[in-house]
Formats: C-alpha cells, structure tokens, sequence
C-alpha cells in the first residue's frame, strides 16, 4: 500500500514537471522578447541557467550525503551521495554543452580557457572521477568512504566557480540571478525573469523525481545484495 502511494506521488510530481518544463520553454524560447543586446540567442539562458542551478542543488546533495554517510556510516546517505552524483554529472554535462552552443555565435568559438568554464569543466571531471571510483573499487565501505572525500572536496569548487567572474578576468557575463549587489528583478525586467524561474523551478522538481527514482534503484540494489548474503550465509 505505502509503495502504490509512493509510486503515485512520484508520478504526479513527474507530470507537475512535465508540465512546468514544457510551459516554462515555451514562454522563454517563443513568448519572452528576445535580449537589447544578444538578440535570439540569449533564449538559451532558460535552459542554460536552471541546468547549472541544478547541477549546483545535486552536488549540494552529493556534500551533505558525503557528510552523513562519513559521521554516522549509513548506508541511505551514501546512496543519495551516489545517486545525486550520477545526475549532477548529467546535468553538468548539459550545461557545458548549452554554454557552447552560446559562446559560438556570442564569443565565435565553441570553447575558451575561461575562468568559469575551467572550473566547471574541472567540476565535470572531478565528479565523473567520483563515479569511476565507486565502481573501480571492489570493496564497498571503502568505495563509499573514498568516493565521500572526494564529492565534498569536489563541491567546494563551486563557490570558485560562481565567484571566478569577480575575482579574475574573464569572457563569462556576471551572474544573472545570483548577485551580492542586485536583486534577480533589478538584473532582469520581469518580462524575461519570469519564464527563467519558472524554469528554474520545473527543472528543480524534474531533477526531484529523477533522484527519487535513482534513490529508489539503490535501495532495491542492496537489498537484493542483502538477500544473497543472508543466502549464502
């Protein structure tokens, strides 16, 4: 009974992001004016944007999982770490691939050492590293102890990154949303905010049900482990 209501929930939160996802690309690429100064291609900022956000939220995770699992070794906290890690690369891997798209026809080329796009890069790597040892070590407390010093160290590169444009020279605009000296309104007219929370939220309540299904796949995962030691013991 509890799982059929679990399974329900989970659904109604995939179609509530769906929905929003579909509304809030459809306000932004078509409806929204299109930027003063970078015309029709600023209108990958509403997928751009909510994809390095979440990608943010993930890794916070995959930190605060990485945490609990190294204070008090359960194994619920090291399966969010993991979980959250798989698609925090996904979306990392999104974002890099969006910033391209938008640095060609804005900076005329796909990819430049800049500051930002380093460390995000960097943050791509060290988080795929993260993955790579989780399934190169055979043991698993080991495995999961190593791969929790490495999510939090790999976490503490994201305060490096947002601030990177502030602290050295660099192609990449300043932040949109996150600003110390400006409200998100004062940045942006209504007009295009609008359409970029809406997506912020939808890709926020997308990455939520992916997690819950990920969380999910690890909880039956050791639970069938569990079942075949109890077998051969």
């Amino acid at each position: 009974m509890q799982q059929s209501m679990a399974r329900e929930r989970k659904g109604y939160l995939g179609a509530l992001a769906l929905i929003l996802v579909i509304v809030g690309l459809y306000w932004g690429l078509i409806q929204a004016p299109p930027d003063a100064y970078q015309g029709e291609v600023q209108r990958i900022m509403y997928l751009h944007i909510p994809s390095i956000l979440t990608a943010y939220l993930s890794f916070f995770l995959v930190f605060v999982g990485s945490c609990l699992y190294l204070w008090k070794r359960e194994k619920r906290d090291d399966i969010l770490a993991y979980s959250a890690a798989e698609i925090g690369v996904l979306f990392t891997a999104l974002t890099i691939t969006e910033g391209s798209i938008w640095g060609r026809p804005t900076w005329g080329v796909w990819w430049t050492w800049d500051a930002r796009l380093t460390l995000t890069a960097i943050l791509l790597l060290i988080f795929v590293g993260y993955l790579m040892l989780r399934s190169l070590v055979e043991e698993e407390n080991r495995a999961a102890s190593s791969a929790a010093i490495l999510g939090i160290i790999g976490f503490l590169d994201i305060p490096l990154i947002h601030m990177s444009v502030y602290w050295w020279r660099t192609l990449h605009q300043p932040p949109s949303i996150l600003r110390p000296d400006k409200a998100p309104w004062e940045n942006i007219q209504w007009p295009l905010l609008t359409p970029l929370l809406i997506n912020v939220v939808a890709f926020f309540l997308f990455y939520f049900y992916l997690l819950s299904l990920r969380f999910r796949l690890g909880e039956i995962t050791e639970e069938i482990k569990t079942r075949r030691m109890n077998r051969v013991d």
